[in-house]
């Protein structure tokens, strides 16, 4: 195999196929992207056969062939040349790869060691690439990065009447996305890792959607992108939902973000943040012994059953719900100090952020 291409361009591709390479790997070949040149194009794919991205560039093919590459090393051998034209090829057994000076030569991996993946025919649904996109970063926000726990490390894709709903849970806190008139078909747990790689691998402002009995799959004019779904049950997340909060308070998004900017400063996951709902808007404070404290005032719009609630958080999760919002506004809904919170965006029914208040 040898093409040549501008260098930006090659190391583009690379680049986003290497998002699906995983850090460790049972098969070393995995760390190789498999790069296939024919006519004009050449693909490139990368996995860890649980997210898998395939993306296509178009390049002059001086040779056709197929080879594996070294992924991490050879895309920042491509982005390091100098701007212009860049050749790969192969010759004995290692990978050339050659800019206008700088030459660098890698050692191929083997073709008969990569996992043949199949091409899936999903059929699949044509939506809204960017709106899509946002509604993945809004959940996966809320989803585990425990791998002792994998359901959790999940989104739920769950067809309703009414749309498409996206949901995750690490059981500390629920985020909740409702895409209306968003018509795909089939329900499935999809990793929050590989789903975070849409936008950065084939997001487009169109993005073909197909989810069947064991993977989903994302396409746009950019590339593919598959995972593989999680297996087992999620948890039923609808009855953790109160149906009234007497307790409401409104504040500028921006403003309780720079305010909770500040509270990290001296707290840290396990110190919460106090914050009270009182006519005005909210009282928030901080202490930790070995440190000292903060505290200001953020104005806002109060209404509830009481003068004055005092509700605590763990300020990184608070800070992850506030800042998914896509309002200017944010509702922070409560019924006591106790049971669960809501965020949500001021006259924005789509999104829902339930977080688990700490203890004082």
């Amino acid at each position: 195999m040898r093409i040549r291409a501008d260098r930006d361009d090659l190391g583009d591709v690379l680049g986003r196929a290497n998002r699906a390479i995983g850090t460790r790997t049972a098969l070393p070949v995995l760390q190789g992207l498999l790069c296939e040149a024919s006519g004009n194009r050449i693909r490139v794919t990368g996995s860890d056969l649980e997210v898998t991205v395939r993306t296509e560039a178009t390049v002059e093919v001086l040779e056709e062939g197929v080879v594996v590459i070294p992924g991490r090393l050879a895309e920042q051998a491509v982005k390091r040349m100098p701007a212009g034209q860049v050749t790969i090829g192969t010759n004995d057994g290692d990978v050339e790869i050659v800019g206008k000076g700088p030459r660098f030569s890698l050692r191929q991996l083997s073709v008969e060691d990569y996992p043949a993946l199949d091409e899936p025919d999903l059929g699949g649904t044509e939506v809204d690439g960017d709106e899509l996109a946002a509604a993945i970063g809004q959940v996966t926000v809320a989803a585990s990065t425990d791998a002792a726990r994998p359901i959790l490390t999940g989104v739920l894709f769950e067809t309703r009447e009414e749309g498409l709903r996206l949901v995750a849970t690490d059981s500390y806190r629920l985020a909740i996305r409702d895409l209306p008139g968003v018509g795909v078909e089939g329900t499935g747990l999809l990793p929050a890792r590989g789903l975070k790689e849409l936008p950065r691998t084939v997001g487009a402002t169109k993005v073909q959607v197909g989810l069947g009995d064991r993977e989903g799959l994302f396409s746009s004019e950019r590339g593919m992108l598959r995972v593989r779904m999680i297996e087992g049950s999620f948890p039923k997340y609808q009855s953790l939902v109160p149906d009234r909060y007497p307790n409401e308070v409104v504040v500028p998004k921006e403003d309780l973000l720079e305010a909770l900017n500040r509270v990290a400063l001296v707290a840290e996951d396990h110190i919460p943040v106090r914050l009270t709902l009182t006519d005005g808007g909210i009282e928030l404070s901080v202490t930790r012994q070995d440190v000292g404290g903060e505290s200001e005032h953020i104005p806002g719009a109060y209404r509830g059953d009481s003068e004055s609630l005092l509700i605590a958080f763990n300020p990184r999760y608070l800070a992850d719900g506030v800042g998914a919002v896509a309002t200017e506004e944010v509702s922070i809904q409560a019924i006591d100090g106790l049971k669960p919170s809501v965020i949500r965006g001021v006259d924005d029914p789509t999104f829902l952020y339930l977080l688990m208040p700490v203890r004082i």
